[in-house]
C-alpha cells in the first residue's frame, strides 16, 4: 500500500467515524433543529477554534463562537470547561449543509463545495441543472467561506476561495457582486482581484452598481476601468508598429461581434451579457443595440437595453444616427415604443442635423405625395401614423420639461432642442389623418395636446389603443440605413 492509500484508508475511516460513530460521540451539536454527533478530540486537534472553545481557558464569546449564550450555560460546568455529555450544543450561526461540510473536512481533508448535480436546490429553479456557478451554488461556497473563516478553518477558506475563483467567470453579474462584497468583507485579496476586474468589463454603468455595492467599491471598480482604458490606448499605440498583432487584435474584436449578432439572432440575451462581463464586449462600439433593432424582435430589444450595458442614444457610424432613427426608418411601431419607454431622445440629432422626428415627417411627405413607390414599399399607413404619433408625443413631453425648466430659473437656462409649437403637431397630424384614412384627426391632437405623461409609459399605452401591430419583415425593408 502506498502512501497516498495509507492517508486516503484513513481520511476515509475519520470520515466514517462522522457519519457512523454517535455511539463513541462525546459532544453533540443542534443546528436547524437536527442533531449532529462528534468528537472532542478530533475537532480540537484540527480547530484552533474547536480547541480554545472546549479546553481553553478563556473560550470566545458565544455571539462569535455560533453556540448561544444558553448553550454555553447548559453544556459547561462552574469551571468553564465542557462537561462529559451534559447538554446539547446549539449552533445559530451557520447552516445544517455548511456545518457537516466543516465538519466532513476537519475528520477527512476533504470537502465537495459544489452541491450535487440535478439535485434541487433553493434559489435555482432550473431543473437539471449541473450547480457549478448559478447562485444556489455560489451561496453554498459564500456560506462555507464565511463559516471556515469563522470556525478558523484556514485550509478550507482556501479551497473555497479557489473553487469561488472558478465560479464567477460564468456566473452572473450579480453573483459575481455578490461575492465581490464577501471578499472585501473577509478581506481575500486575490478573490476581490477576480471580481473586481469582472464587474469592470460587464459595463455596467457606475449609477446601477451604487445600488448594488458600497460606494468606495464603486470607486475601485472606476478606478480599474480608468487604469484598463489608459493600458488599452497604450496598447494600440505600440501597436501601431506592428501590424500583424494589430490585425490579430482586429480580427479578434470582429470574432466577437459575429458571436454577439448570432447570439441575438438566435434571442440569446444571456450570452451576450456573458460576452460583455467575461470578455468585456463593448455593446455600444459593436453596434448591438443597433442590430437587434433592424434584425430582432421587441423582446429580444427590451432584453438587451435591460441588461444596463448599452447606450440607447449612441450615435453609430459616419451620419450618426441613434437607434431609433433606425426604427424611425423602419417604420416600426413596436421598436419605437420600446425605445421611448427607455428613455430614447426623440430629439437627438444625426451629423447632418436629423432627428427621428424628421424621417417620420419626410417618410410622410414621400408617401403621400409619391404614393407606394419600390423604396418605400415597406411603409404601411397604420404604421406610419402610429409611429408618428409616439415620437411627436414623446418630443412635446421633453420640450414641455425644457420650457417648465427655463421657467423656473428665470428664462436663464438655455433650450437645447428647438421648440415643438402645438400648431405644427396638429398640422403633421392633420395631413396624416386626412390621407392615410383615418377617420377623426382631433383625436390625436387632443391627446397630444393634453398629454403630460412621460414617453417612457405613453408608448405602451399609444400601443395598447392601436392595438398590436404585426412584425415587419427586415427583407422588406429597402430604405437606406448606412449608420
Amino acid at each position: 500500500m502506498t502512501p497516498e492509500d495509507s492517508l486516503r484508508s484513513l481520511s476515509l475511516d475519520y470520515l466514517n467515524l462522522l457519519i457512523n460513530g454517535q455511539a463513541f460521540s462525546d459532544v453533540t451539536f443542534s443546528v436547524e433543529g437536527r442533531l449532529v454527533h462528534a468528537h472532542r478530540c478530533i475537532l480540537a486537534a484540527r480547530s484552533l477554534f474547536f480547541r480554545k472553545f472546549f479546553c481553553g481557558p478563556d473560550a470566545p464569546e458565544p455571539s462569535s463562537a455560533g453556540p448561544s449564550s444558553s448553550s454555553s450555560r447548559t453544556a459547561f460546568g462552574a469551571t468553564g470547561r465542557p462537561a462529559p455529555g451534559v447538554g446539547v450544543i446549539p449552533v445559530n450561526s451557520v447552516g445544517y449543509e455548511v456545518f457537516l461540510l466543516v465538519l466532513q473536512f476537519l475528520y477527512s481533508g476533504h470537502a465537495s463545495i459544489v452541491p450535487q448535480k440535478h439535485e434541487p436546490r433553493p434559489n435555482c429553479g432550473e431543473r437539471g441543472c449541473w450547480h457549478t456557478h448559478c447562485t444556489s451554488a455560489i451561496d453554498l461556497a459564500l456560506d462555507t467561506l464565511a463559516a471556515s473563516c469563522s470556525f478558523g478553518v484556514e485550509q478550507l477558506a482556501l479551497l473555497t476561495q479557489k473553487q469561488l475563483e472558478v465560479m464567477v467567470e460564468k456566473a452572473s453579474i450579480e453573483d459575481v457582486m455578490k461575492v465581490l462584497v464577501a471578499s472585501r468583507k473577509q478581506e481575500l485579496p486575490q478573490l476581490w482581484n477576480t471580481c473586481s476586474h469582472l464587474v469592470a468589463k460587464s459595463g455596467l454603468p457606475p449609477e446601477i452598481l451604487s445600488k448594488h455595492l458600497p460606494i468606495e467599491v464603486v470607486s475601485k471598480i472606476e478606478e480599474i476601468r480608468l487604469k484598463s482604458s489608459v493600458s488599452r490606448r497604450s496598447l494600440i499605440s505600440s501597436h501601431h508598429h506592428h501590424p500583424h498583432d494589430l490585425a490579430a487584435a482586429t480580427d479578434l474584436e470582429d470574432q466577437k461581434i459575429r458571436r454577439m449578432r448570432r447570439a441575438l439572432d438566435s434571442s440569446d440575451v444571456e450570452l451576450v451579457k456573458l460576452m460583455v462581463m467575461g470578455e468585456g464586449l463593448n455593446l455600444d462600439e459593436a453596434l448591438a443595440l443597433h442590430y437587434a433593432v433592424e434584425n430582432c424582435s421587441r423582446e429580444v430589444v427590451k432584453a438587451l437595453l435591460e441588461l444596463g450595458a448599452a447606450d440607447v442614444n449612441f450615435l453609430a457610424g459616419p451620419a450618426g444616427k441613434t437607434p431609433l432613427h433606425v426604427a424611425a426608418e423602419m417604420v416600426s411601431p413596436d421598436m419605437v415604443s420600446v425605445l421611448l419607454d427607455h428613455h430614447a431622445d426623440p430629439t437627438a440629432r444625426t451629423i447632418d442635423g436629423i432627428t427621428p422626428l424628421d424621417v417620420l415627417r419626410t417618410l410622410t411627405t414621400d408617401f403621400l405625395f409619391k404614393g407606394a413607390i419600390p423604396g418605400l414599399a415597406h411603409v404601411e399607413p397604420n404604421k406610419l401614423r402610429l409611429c408618428l404619433e409616439l415620437v411627436q408625443s414623446a418630443a412635446m413631453v421633453i420640450s414641455r420639461e425644457e420650457e417648465n425648466a427655463s421657467s423656473s430659473s428665470g428664462g436663464a437656462a438655455a433650450i437645447n432642442y428647438p421648440t415643438m409649437s402645438s400648431g405644427n403637431i396638429q398640422i403633421d397630424t392633420r395631413m396624416v389623418y386626412l390621407n392615410l384614412g383615418a377617420t377623426g384627426p382631433s383625436q390625436i391632437g387632443s391627446r397630444v395636446e393634453n398629454d403630460n405623461t412621460s414617453p417612457c409609459t405613453q408608448g405602451e399605452a399609444i400601443l395598447n389603443r392601436q392595438g398590436s401591430q404585426s412584425p415587419m419583415d427586415p427583407s422588406m425593408y429597402h430604405h437606406s440605413r448606412e449608420y
